[in-house]
């Protein structure tokens, strides 16, 4: 199996901080990872800007946005909980970052064929959008790391969402 067609081993046979695949092989591989995340059990070695992205992913294709950010933002806080990740001005869930990448789903499967199959928009997106600086081109670092942006949504500083 190449390195792009990795897929998910059965969870019985995969180490606890096994790395995540590159690309997905099924819906079902992204079910795996959206249940590990709300059952807290995701190991923290998993929990990678593309593992956010196939949270975001999965929820934006099933609930409408404002209840998939609801839902996604919940997750996040309950999943860090289980970890005793405690949010403070400068650790843990940061709002802003939270919805800005919820956005660039969102953006994404708008604009995605909406035949393709999930496996696909969510490959697609995290290929897209694997560089996680992405945010520094619309968020100076000072507006980003500060305290309002990390537990309020703040509007970019640089440039806007489109």
């Amino acid at each position: 199996m190449s390195k792009h067609e990795f897929a998910f081993a059965d969870a019985e046979t995969t180490a606890p901080d096994a790395p995540m695949p590159e690309r997905y092989g099924s819906d079902s591989d992204i079910e795996a990872v959206v249940g590990a995340f709300e059952a807290c059990s995701l190991p923290g070695s998993q929990w990678t800007h593309a593992a956010h992205l196939t949270v975001a992913a999965w929820y934006l294709a099933r609930y409408s946005g404002h209840e998939a950010a609801t839902r996604i933002r919940i997750g996040i806080r309950r999943y860090n909980a289980a970890r005793g990740i405690v949010s403070t001005p400068t650790g843990g869930y940061h709002e802003t970052m939270t919805l800005f990448w919820t956005c660039i789903a969102s953006k994404y499967l708008m604009l995605a064929d909406p035949d393709r199959p999930l496996v696909d928009l969510v490959n697609g997106l995290i290929d897209e959008h694997r560089n996680k600086n992405l945010i520094f081109e619309y968020y100076s670092r000072d507006l980003l790391f500060s305290r309002q942006a990390r537990f309020s949504w703040v509007e970019p500083d640089l440039k806007p969402i489109r």
